[in-house]
């Protein structure tokens, strides 16, 4: 009996010892893992922070673009920062990244259409085919652009309309931007009958022209035969205006066209219907010509 009560005691001791043993140095690596923990979050923090000042002083880097490289730097340190904790437990991080690895490609062939807009979204911050406030068209979709983001563009149609298009549309196809360049061209034609006299008809479109302020002189505006038909001749008067202006400038030139050859029931513009303004944050938008314009 006596005996059985050492034996007790002594796998009592043996017990205790081992448990202190273990608390001891378990102890440790817990510690070691909350400084790791606490360490490892303050220095993703102050790395994302810094890269994003250093990206927001590039030229030409979207905010949204920085805010999205930042937090994947900042995700993938907590990430490195999570493994080495594991591994200080004695897990084998080995198989973790392995499985980490398998994940991700699962995730990205789940996410593919996702993936692609991301990238595409990428694509069009860094090289701005297009900013807020432009009008654009492309094949599928025109308006106005409201928001540029990671995953679709937001656009305001000429008839007030909201329009989401996902990025992957907008990078894979042509985009024509009704904004981008300064001034813009526009062409008006009139048809004048044979026997009529083309010099003074042609002088008439000049002075109509010169007479517009908004009309720039550089390029300066011309007057051109544009074609000889069976019943008329075809006139062309090409000029420039800034784009602000363009809309304004191509409907009011019209209808100064038309007063004018009013007393010549022979020289006519030539018929064209117009769109409707588009304007975004105070600015006229330019429009698309229509096909007698150009």
């Amino acid at each position: 009996m006596e005996q059985q009560a050492a034996d007790v005691l002594l796998a009592t001791q043996t017990a205790l010892s081992q448990a202190s043993a273990l608390a001891v140095q378990y102890s440790f690596s817990v510690l070691g893992a909350v400084i790791l923990l606490v360490l490892g979050w303050a220095l993703a923090g102050f790395t994302s922070r810094w890269a994003y000042e250093g990206l927001s002083r590039v030229h030409g880097i979207d905010e949204t673009l920085a805010r999205f490289f930042t937090n994947v730097l900042r995700y993938a340190l907590l990430i490195l920062v999570f493994i080495t904790v594991l591994g200080q437990f004695g897990v084998q991080t080995a198989s973790i990244i392995a499985a980490l690895g398998a994940a991700g490609l699962a995730i990205g062939l789940a996410l593919q259409g996702t993936l692609q807009n991301i990238a595409a979204g990428i694509m069009l911050l860094i090289l701005r085919p297009f900013r807020v406030g432009e009008y654009i068209e492309t094949s599928s979709v025109a308006g106005t652009v409201r928001e540029i983001g990671l995953f679709a563009t937001e656009l305001r149609t000429g008839d007030g309309l909201y329009r989401l298009a996902p990025n992957s549309t907008l990078w894979n196809t042509p985009i024509t931007n009704f904004s981008r360049e300064p001034t813009r061209r526009d062409e008006l034609k009139i048809r004048v009958a044979h026997e009529d006299d083309i010099d003074l008809a042609m002088e008439r479109l000049m002075g109509l022209a010169k007479a517009d302020s908004r009309v720039l002189t550089s390029p300066a505006p011309s007057v051109f035969i544009d074609s000889l038909g069976d019943s008329a001749i075809s006139v062309t008067l090409r000029y420039w205006a800034k784009t602000g202006d363009w809309w304004l400038v191509s409907r009011d030139m019209v209808k100064r066209v038309k007063l004018a050859f009013d007393d010549n029931p022979d020289a006519a513009p030539d018929a064209s219907d117009a769109a409707p303004a588009k304007k975004s944050n105070g600015k006229t938008a330019a429009e698309k010509p229509m096909p007698t314009r150009q």
